[in-house]
């Protein structure tokens, strides 16, 4: 039986939040919370609560059912299987939410130089990359050292018409076929909605290979879906475990009580924060293997949070904005921000108990006090300390700052981690008053792009475009 199976394990796995440093024991009565502050919002939090589980599963929270879906899982698993030792490289084509999980999850749970160790250490599965950009120096330096015809593409978009990614497709589309003739659809697979969208119709006239994903699943709620599953099983990761982390989330993350619920007590202390001119929410982890779970963070909170219109249609313009920082490195470029900046943010910690690995600091130059101090101490007592003595000086200034505590990384910590997240984005979403899964602010840009780059239909967009970049012109130097 694999062990996350096994309850007692689960539960030596899961994920705390520690608020402490949130508190006015803390922080002190200027910047600090009371139990009464939070008190002042248990109704809201019972409603919000309720509207979630009311329509958990249904319309844009399908993703709530993700954790679930074992038999779309195998398939992804056994796709991968032999895919994964058919080619060199993997390479995934999208942007947004269909690269930034992709990413974070392999940087997670593979080597941290995955690319650079020998087939065999990778288990003779493809060296990985994504390009989440049309920088045509990115895609072009990538087609210098990347050979198309030893490459699987994975080309992800929701909508099937994303400008960037279509744009992709083409140039990979193209040199496949100069490359390998009539066969070249073997080397790309598509992940899109199962029935509609640009995409879905070309892979099905092209005979490509396809994945679904669910049409009430959007683009930053997807990384538990196909999205970031088959990039996962490519390069060998606990696909299951994953999703096993992610059910045990979602259990813990059903509890009513706010104060018992890591999630909800989290998007309540960003809610009050905000409330209290602290929009900024920075979010720290002191682990280079989440670090890009920060940027898929960001992404999530920033699209999810940031709107203009209320759900009641009322002009708002609201939403924390996200920062995200790395520990320690950050502490060289940001700490001082933070420690005697202005009172507007507030720093959450992720703290990892136990690294995967032990590094020893060996004894040396025993003259220098700078140095030898070090010497038979481990870089993971080191780490440790960094961070407590960050959260220590945060605190003492009176600093808000509050922290998840994981175990270690794992499949199952990072699949906790990431449904936990989205959890506490949904139900900040609620207590806001806005509308979390929609992105019009995003779609306005796409018309944009639509429009310059002549996309038939959108000719009037581009009229007005051109004439108000006319009417600026004489404020350029």
């Amino acid at each position: 039986m694999p062990e996350y199976r096994d309850n007692s394990w689960q539960d030596s796995m899961r994920i705390r939040f520690d608020y402490s440093n949130v508190m006015v024991e803390r922080v002190g009565q200027r910047h600090g919370l009371t139990n009464e502050d939070l008190d002042a919002h248990a109704e809201q939090c019972r409603v919000a609560h309720e509207a979630l589980q009311a329509k958990r599963g249904t319309g844009w929270l399908e993703w709530t059912e993700l954790p679930y879906q074992e038999a779309a899982a195998q398939s992804i698993i056994d796709y991968a299987g032999p895919a994964s030792r058919r080619f060199a490289n993997f390479a995934v084509l999208g942007i947004g939410g269909s690269a930034l999980g992709p990413i974070a999850v392999h940087n997670a749970l593979t080597h941290p130089y995955y690319n650079l160790v020998s087939a065999d250490a990778r288990g003779g599965r493809p060296r990985f990359f994504v390009l989440d950009n049309v920088d045509p120096d990115l895609i072009a330096g990538f087609c210098d050292v990347v050979p198309p015809e030893e490459t699987l593409f994975n080309v992800i978009t929701k909508s099937g018409s994303t400008a960037e990614t279509m744009a992709q497709l083409l140039i990979f589309r193209d040199l496949l076929r100069r490359k390998l003739g009539a066969s070249y659809g073997e080397h790309i697979v598509a992940t899109t909605d199962p029935n509609r969208g640009d995409l879905r119709r070309i892979a099905t006239a092209e005979g490509w290979q396809t994945f679904p994903i669910q049409p009430g699943v959007g683009g930053r709620f997807s990384e538990l879906s196909a999205v970031g599953l088959l990039p996962a099983a490519m390069v060998g990761i606990d696909v299951a475990g994953l999703l096993a982390g992610a059910a045990y989330a979602d259990q813990i993350c059903r509890e009513s009580d706010f104060r018992r619920n890591p999630a909800y007590i989290a998007a309540l202390l960003g809610y009050i924060a905000y409330q209290r001119a602290r929009p900024i929410s920075v979010f720290m982890p002191y682990s280079q293997q989440l670090r890009y779970i920060a940027d898929w963070y960001r992404q999530l909170w920033a699209e999810s949070l940031g709107k203009r219109l209320s759900v009641k249609g009322e002009v708002v313009n609201i939403g924390p904005t996200p920062l995200n920082a790395l520990g320690v490195t950050d502490q060289h470029s940001m700490l001082q921000l933070f420690q005697e900046g202005p009172y507007d943010k507030v720093i959450n910690f992720v703290v990892v108990e136990r690294y995967g690995r032990e590094v020893t600091i060996p004894a040396g130059l025993p003259e220098y006090e700078s140095a030898a101090y070090l010497g038979g101490r481990t870089l993971n007592e080191l780490m440790l300390a960094e961070q407590q003595g960050v959260e220590i000086a945060l605190t003492e200034s009176e600093r808000p700052n509050c922290k998840h505590i994981v175990p270690e990384v794992n499949a199952f910590t990072v699949g906790q981690l990431l449904y936990m997240l989205e959890v506490q984005t949904a139900f900040a979403g609620e207590l806001f008053g806005i509308d979390a899964f929609d992105q019009p602010g995003v779609e306005g840009g796409k018309i944009a792009t639509y429009a310059l780059m002549g996309r038939p239909g959108y000719e009037q967009e581009r009229r007005r475009i051109e004439a108000r970049a006319i009417a600026t012109a004489s404020y350029v130097t």
